[in-house]
């Protein structure tokens, strides 16, 4: 087996995701051989922490953080980057355990974390290429027209700032403060851009389609939408020179 994705650790929080977690966790090691699999899991009632344990037995690629209760994307994201410097993997991918990202894309997104200067990759719907599969017409109006507030209220121009399909470098995560993140939901991926973008390093989008989960339950929710938009109101307001 080829090891040319050695050195990336794909980071999947789970809660409640029996249906997917095993289907996404062998394709994402057929699609990127070599690299590591962290389940960041917060004792889900379905007992989906105790399939990712039997998948560790299986492949040793793959750990599995288990937390005492649903805490939260930021934080379990923010303690998979914690574990994934201290282990010193030099790519730390965000992805969803609904099986709306394809790790067939990973391979694409991780060869553009590594061109000169990049510290983020977004798997992005709203480039040239990309695409959502499965949106009502409305959720899809919600979502661009919270990309576009986005890049009205801050120095972001990324097409797709609310996306969480990511590949980050070690050096990008290292460089900045991840104590000072506070965003707990949605806004935490236009915290982390901006933060990016604050370090002087640049952020690729990489075109993907987005399939909406077919098993389980969304995690959306309405206070969810209000929290980004009301923090992303406070960044634009604050001054550059704060940033």
């Amino acid at each position: 087996m080829t090891h040319h994705f050695a050195g990336v650790l794909v980071c999947v929080p789970t809660y409640n995701e029996s249906s997917n977690i095993e289907s996404l966790v062998h394709r994402t090691l057929a699609a990127v051989p070599g690299a590591s699999i962290l389940v960041i899991d917060d004792s889900s009632p379905d007992g989906t922490g105790d399939i990712a344990d039997a998948l560790v037995a299986e492949h040793p690629c793959i750990s599995v953080l288990h937390r005492p209760a649903k805490s939260g994307l930021a934080t379990a994201y923010l303690d998979a980057f914690r574990i994934g410097l201290e282990r010193g993997f030099t790519r730390l991918v965000e992805m969803d355990a609904d099986g709306s990202h394809a790790p067939e894309h990973l391979p694409a997104m991780i060869q553009a974390s590594g061109e000169p200067g990049v510290g983020l990759v977004i798997g992005s719907r709203y480039v040239a290429g990309g695409r959502t599969e499965g949106w009502p017409w409305t959720r899809k109006v919600l979502s661009r027209a919270g990309n576009s507030y986005v890049r009205l209220l801050t120095p972001l121009r990324v097409r797709d700032a609310t996306a969480g399909y990511r590949v980050f470098t070690a050096d990008a995560l290292t460089s900045m403060d991840l104590q000072s993140v506070t965003s707990k939901g949605y806004s935490f991926q236009v915290e982390m851009a901006l933060l990016v973008h604050r370090e002087g390093l640049g952020i690729t989008e990489v075109p993907i389609t987005f399939r909406e989960r077919e098993l389980g339950t969304s995690k959306m929710s309405r206070a969810v939408i209000l929290e980004a938009l009301w923090r992303t109101t406070v960044w634009g307001a604050t001054p550059r020179s704060t940033r």
